[in-house]
């Protein structure tokens, strides 16, 4: 079985990777779980991960003749990682159209897909991910902004045939009811939990590591537990989902 997830929201600082992270975590409970960092420009996961000196990393096998994706994969935290790098001439140089190939590549090898994805929509490496998944984790603050913000996500999802996994709201203080409730009505999909704001995600990623094997038995860690509980992946076949990947419509920004 396959099922590729993006996790993504429409705009930086709701704690994406941390999300996807803590997701691939709880899920590889049960599931074998690859997270790809496939925010190329904006590259996060590796220091989320202690995999800042990684030799070789997603960029270099999205070059023309690059690395094989058997070099940039890691195992750590129970998870296969697929970090990206920093370097801003890297990303110039590597081939976002690639990323279909990588990721059909890795279908082969893994029950749940996780594509960190960018924060915005504006360019082709961005959306791109979001086309390839099969469901979208929409990330999103308890404000009304973010919500108009994760509405552009999902229209763009839905218009190329990628479903809504959920919405997750990170960082919450107090009561948020009002805000949920607005996004039962207008997001496809259940609401995935509410991750409150927490101090040992911070310390977590100063440390090098994900959320659920820094601070275990946070609350935060618990929600995400839940969360992953309500995203229940699907069975599809690895062959299939590797030739759409392959075939996959490289779109325009919107």
């Amino acid at each position: 079985m396959v099922e590729a997830f993006a996790v993504a929201s429409g705009k930086g600082g709701t704690g994406k990777t941390t999300s996807t992270l803590a997701l691939g975590m709880a899920l590889a409970e049960e599931y074998d779980v690859t997270v790809v960092d496939a925010d190329t420009g904006m590259a996060n996961l590796l220091f989320h991960t202690g995999l800042g000196d990684a030799d070789t990393t997603l960029h270099d096998v999205l070059l023309e003749g690059g690395a094989p994706i058997e070099a940039a994969t890691y195992e750590r935290f129970g998870m296969s990682v697929v970090p990206c790098g920093t370097s801003l001439a890297a990303f110039e140089a590597a081939d976002p159209e690639r990323l279909r190939t990588v990721v059909a590549e890795l279908a082969s090898t893994t029950d749940v897909l996780l594509l960190d994805s960018p924060a915005t929509l504006g360019s082709k490496s961005a959306v791109l991910p979001i086309v390839l998944a099969d469901r979208v984790v929409v990330v999103l603050q308890p404000t009304i902004p973010a919500l108009s913000d994760g509405l552009k996500v999902q229209e763009y999802a839905l218009s190329y045939g990628s479903e809504i996994a959920g919405t997750l709201f990170n960082r919450v203080r107090g009561d948020v009811g009002d805000v949920t409730a607005k996004a039962d009505r207008y997001f496809e999909g259940p609401l995935l939990g509410t991750i409150p704001e927490s101090e040992a995600a911070g310390a977590a990623r100063a440390a090098g590591e994900p959320l659920l094997a820094h601070a275990p038995d946070s609350p935060a860690a618990a929600a995400y537990r839940e969360a992953a509980g309500v995203l229940d992946p699907r069975t599809g076949d690895a062959d299939a989902v590797a030739d759409r990947f392959r075939s996959a419509v490289i779109p325009e920004p919107p």
